[in-house]
C-alpha cells in the first residue's frame, strides 16, 4: 500500500458538504402606517393579540411562511427556504392586502437579514482539538455540545458538532453561506479534525 502524505489533499476535501437553507428572515419596510385592525376585519385567520405582542401574524401556505406586520409598515418574514422565496412571500402578503382594499402607497424595500442553514461534512470532527485550532472559537461541553465558531470573512456562527453536522447563521446571501461551510471544512481538513471511516 502506498502512503500519499496529506499534503497533496490540500485544498480539496474528501468530502463535498451537503447544505441545506433551512430558515431565511427578511425585513421589510412600505414606509407608512397600516391599520392592523382592519386587516384583522378582513382576513379572519391572521393572528393578532396587541395586548400580548404589538406585530400581527400573516401566513402564507405557498411559500409557506409566517410575515409579522406592524402597524408602523415594517415586515418581518420568517420560514422561507431561500432569499427569493422571502422576497416573494413579502411582495405576495403587500398585493393580498392591496386586493383586498388596503391601501399601500409603496412598494416594500426588503432586506435579507438572516440566513440559517444546517449542514453535513460527511464524517466526524474532533471538537476538542478543533477548538484549541480554530480562532474566536468557544467549545463548553458541560453546557452546550456544539462548538461556536465566529467567523469573520464571510462574518457567520457556525456551530460544529462531533458528528460533522454544522448549523450556519447570520450570512445575509444564500452564496455566503456556501462559502462559509466550505471555508470552514478546507480548515477542518488541513489541520487534519476531520475523521472519515
Amino acid at each position: 500500500m502506498i502512503y500519499i502524505p496529506l499534503i497533496y489533499k490540500i485544498g480539496m476535501p474528501q468530502t463535498k458538504p451537503i447544505i441545506s437553507i433551512e430558515n431565511v428572515v427578511a425585513s421589510a419596510t412600505v414606509n407608512q402606517t397600516i391599520n392592523l385592525n382592519h386587516i384583522t376585519q378582513l382576513f379572519p385567520d391572521v393572528e393578532y393579540h396587541p395586548d400580548q405582542f404589538p406585530g400581527l401574524v400573516f401566513r402564507l401556505k405557498a411559500p409557506k411562511t409566517a410575515t409579522l406586520i406592524f402597524s408602523s409598515g415594517k415586515m418581518v418574514c420568517t420560514g422561507s427556504k431561500s432569499e427569493e422565496q422571502a422576497i416573494k412571500a413579502v411582495k405576495t402578503v403587500v398585493a393580498k392586502l392591496r386586493k383586498a382594499g388596503i391601501e399601500i402607497d409603496n412598494e416594500p424595500i426588503i432586506e435579507i437579514q438572516n440566513i440559517v442553514a444546517s449542514a453535513s461534512l460527511g464524517g466526524k470532527i474532533h471538537l476538542e482539538q478543533a477548538a484549541r485550532v480554530l480562532p474566536r472559537s468557544m467549545y463548553e461541553p458541560e453546557q452546550f455540545p456544539g462548538l461556536i465558531h465566529r467567523m469573520l470573512d464571510p462574518k457567520t456562527v457556525i456551530l460544529l458538532f462531533a458528528s460533522g453536522k454544522l448549523v450556519c447563521t447570520g450570512a445575509k446571501k444564500e452564496e455566503e453561506v456556501y462559502r462559509a461551510v466550505n471555508n470552514l471544512h478546507i480548515v477542518l481538513e488541513e489541520k487534519g479534525l476531520m475523521m472519515y471511516r
